[in-house]
């Protein structure tokens, strides 16, 4: 990957990035297995992205509430960075090499962080409507509008764009015909602020922010736990007061869920990449350092990008009211999986499985 190899030399496709702030000899590091662990997995996160976010996009017969919108437009933004990862996997089946063009480059790149902040955005705006929905739900009313909730998405798109637009000019084709991810040598000391601003005001502001709602909404629902409204008090043991707990703890649920994922496909790579500007624009560190951070963001890179299906997995597993099928039961996804294979199968098997797909269909309606 062009980002890192402008630091440190690599042993099996020397200065592929141009010239190296390190001499050649002090720090060699073996990349090779990136041409491997790479197309195999943006190959696999192009497949779920484009089944999964199909689906939710595609997916019929629904009533469009609040978080049905969020997630629409999580599937959106997540759909056309899946698009965008075919060029990057023949660019590493060709050992860096960029044979698209500089526009390409420059497209790709872009879709990569504009899906990623929006992803992160979105995620946020979830977070932060869970919490007024729970903690504030009467003075806040006025916000779960549906148009509300739609300006605030547009808000998102717009802001997002602003803030990586600026990935345009520094991601660009390098003099060995490969796709710089970050910035060409000369331009690289003006990056490096550039990308600590977005990485502050994209992830770790926003990190702060869910974190913040997170332990708010629990807080809350287990002061309610403890003193139930007066309208189910009466009741401890009838279905009312179970409804009011099993809703309660769905709640944490999806808040603990969104927060998982999130520390999980964000945290390593923004921590790791940040660790990578600061060494190599200090050139601090060593090459032992380098050679650490290297492994780390090329292992981490993938895990950010597992976002663009991970966001529509977790759409079925909360199982929200305003989603196609229910996942309460489980079949309705994998229902969902067989259609979009179904056109790819012989008429033999085409008919054997439309049968197996009525016999679900048939339980969804039960």
């Amino acid at each position: 990957m062009a980002d890192l190899v402008a630091a440190v030399v690599v042993s099996n496709h020397p200065n592929t990035s141009g010239t190296s702030p390190l001499p050649p000899a002090s720090c060699s590091i073996d990349e090779s297995y990136k041409y491997v662990f790479l197309p195999v997995c943006y190959s696999l996160t192009f497949l779920f992205s484009l089944i999964l976010n199909s689906v939710v996009l595609l997916g019929g017969g629904r009533r469009w509430n609040t978080s049905l919108i969020y997630m629409v437009n999580l599937a959106t933004t997540d759909l056309m960075y899946g698009l965008s990862l075919p060029f990057l996997v023949a660019s590493y089946v060709m050992k860096d090499s960029w044979v698209f063009g500089d526009f390409m480059c420059r497209l790709v790149r872009f879709l990569f962080y504009f899906n990623l902040y929006c992803s992160i955005f979105f995620l946020t705006c979830i977070s932060v409507h869970r919490y007024l929905g729970i903690c504030h739900p009467m003075r806040t009313i006025t916000l779960e509008s549906k148009r509300v909730v739609k300006g605030t998405c547009a808000l998102v798109w717009v802001v997002v764009f602003i803030l990586t637009c600026p990935i345009f000019r520094f991601a660009q084709t390098g003099y060995y015909m490969n796709c710089w991810d970050d910035a060409i040598d000369k331009e690289f000391a003006d990056y490096v602020p550039y990308g600590i601003v977005l990485h502050l005001l994209g992830f770790f502001v926003p990190f702060i922010i869910i974190g913040w709602c997170y332990s708010q909404v629990v807080r809350t629902i287990f002061q309610s736990l403890r003193s139930p409204p007066s309208s189910i008090e009466s009741g401890d043991d009838g279905p009312g007061y179970s409804n009011y707990i099993r809703r309660r703890r769905k709640s944490i649920k999806t808040i603990v869920t969104i927060t998982l994922m999130f520390a999980l496909c964000f945290l390593p790579f923004h921590v790791t990449r940040t660790l990578f500007l600061l060494l190599r624009r200090g050139q601090i560190g060593g090459c032992n350092a380098m050679k650490a951070v290297s492994i780390c963001y090329k292992v981490t890179r993938p895990l950010a990008s597992c976002n663009a299906w991970l966001n529509a997995l977790l759409y079925f597993l909360i199982g929200d009211k305003g989603a196609p099928c229910s996942v309460v039961n489980g079949s309705c996804f994998v229902y969902c999986i067989w259609l979009f294979f179904l056109p790819f199968l012989n008429g033999k098997y085409r008919h054997r499985h439309l049968l197996v797909g009525g016999v679900i269909s048939v339980m969804q309606t039960d």
